[in-house]
């Protein structure tokens, strides 16, 4: 490890240098790349650094405890020697998981998707929930979400909602998301009180870019249709709604929200970009190895990852067996408390790896 980082600073030193060479400062594609770079390698340089001035304490005080006789200064040099081995073990950790190959969607936008399972109605109030769940913590991190597309049941939830969500590290917070989502509560027709199961899927796809995703207008079918809203109520009166099929997959993607037909088409082929990102990863995942296939983040959507039991306020991540009695809270966006315990069990489980 001590061999890499030692490559890691002597590469942040010559960026160092480069970021006020003319010709890059005059060259903004170049600049921005390398001052992307540098910001990138600054905190396993800091952290390097803090590492071996708490190494050049150690031996410090190991010296004091053979070489001095006063036993006051040999007890203090002892107590800060505790202090120091704990720094020491804590600052190699974080140095470790900040060397872990970086995930290239981390920073990317996303598209969320949400989808009533099981469970009828009750499925598709939990789906408006999960989806109000999202956004409070999206509001929380100053992220904009934009609705792409949605389908309404008849009692106020979704059957299906996807939305786009910019911002600052939208990926590496909520790619753990995926996958099925299982409610536990008494619904409001419910006249006997009994608890019902329903569930709800989730899928994060990060924002795909045209170059990484080339689509073949001849790959496509595009059907064009009236819109309907909830109920069966006329958006719009003109033939807005679109359909696009991707032939070679048979993914169907379809978007009414917008009154312009070329609205419509144009966020249809954003999801559809996005899809076609995530399944051709999900393929590279499984050619690299059929074991990864049990991890989150390889799209798997059957998995059961988490339940939300309303009688006893509790929600429970099944993946890493965090048991949260703070319901509302979490319903209400205050999610970090799981994210970060997520985060922190997959990086843990790569450091193994």
């Amino acid at each position: 490890m001590f061999e890499r980082l030692e490559e890691v600073e002597r590469r942040y030193d010559m960026l160092s240098h480069l970021l006020t060479q003319p010709e890059v400062i005059n060259n903004q594609t170049e600049l921005q790349r390398l001052a992307k770079e540098y910001s990138e390698l600054g905190r396993v340089v800091d952290l390097y650094r803090k590492l071996k001035r708490v190494e050049e304490e150690i031996r410090e005080n190991r010296r004091l405890l053979s070489d001095d006789e006063d036993e006051e200064m040999k007890g203090l040099a002892k107590e800060e020697l505790q202090h120091l081995t704990r720094e020491k073990e804590k600052t190699e950790e974080e140095l470790r998981i900040a060397l872990l190959p970086k995930d290239p969607n981390d920073e990317k936008n996303i598209f969320l998707e949400i989808r009533a399972g099981t469970g009828g109605d009750e499925a598709g109030l939990f789906a408006a929930d999960l989806f109000r769940m999202y956004g409070k913590y999206a509001e929380k991190n100053r992220w904009r979400v934009e609705v792409m597309s949605r389908s309404f049941t008849g009692v106020g939830g979704f059957k299906e909602v996807i939305a786009l969500i910019e911002g600052k590290g939208v990926y590496s917070r909520l790619k753990y998301e995926s996958g099925v989502h299982r409610v536990q509560r008494v619904p409001v027709t419910e006249s006997q009180g009994r608890i019902h199961t329903s569930t709800v899927t989730v899928a994060i796809l990060p924002e795909a870019e045209e170059v990484e995703v080339e689509i073949d207008p001849n790959d496509l079918r595009v059907d064009i249709f009236r819109s309907s809203g909830p109920g069966g109520q006329s958006v719009n009166t003109t033939d807005s709604a679109v359909r696009i099929t991707h032939l070679p997959t048979n993914m169907v993607v379809t978007c009414q929200d917008e009154k312009s037909q070329h609205k419509n088409k144009a966020k249809a082929l954003k999801i559809l970009r996005a899809r076609l990102l995530d399944h051709a990863r999900q393929e590279k995942e499984r050619e690299i190895s059929e074991k990864r296939r049990n991890q989150v983040g390889t799209g798997e959507r059957s998995e059961r990852i988490r339940t939300y039991n309303f009688p006893q306020g509790r929600v429970t991540d099944h993946r890493i067996g965090l048991t949260l009695y703070r319901l509302s809270e979490v319903l209400d966006g205050e999610m970090d408390e799981i994210i970060d315990a997520l985060t922190t069990h997959y990086q843990a489980e790569a450091l193994k790896g």
